[in-house]
């Protein structure tokens, strides 16, 4: 999300608990559905929740770079600086 987006909810008794309903919409901007876990961090502002990041996403350097050759980087595309660019 480029930029904040705010909503308001009501923070509601469950069990032993404080529970926060999480409306589809918002779910939906913030990435979230059923399961998704989440990280919450108290700042000075209050809560901030954020879905936690999935390691079946997460790529290591070695995984992204795996079969990259000069000429699939386009490293043929690459411009050379000009002396008067290059600070002297």
């Amino acid at each position: 999300m480029g930029s904040n987006i705010a909503f308001e909810g009501t923070v509601q008794q469950w069990g032993n608990s404080l529970g926060l309903r999480i409306t589809r919409a918002v779910s939906e901007l913030a990435r979230m559905k059923k399961g998704t876990r989440v990280r919450m961090e108290v700042t000075e502002d209050g809560l901030l929740i954020r879905p936690e990041v999935d390691d079946a996403r997460a790529y290591s350097e070695k995984e992204l770079l795996a079969g990259l050759t000069p000429y699939s980087a386009h490293a043929d595309e690459v411009p050379t600086l000009l002396e008067t660019e290059q600070g002297a």
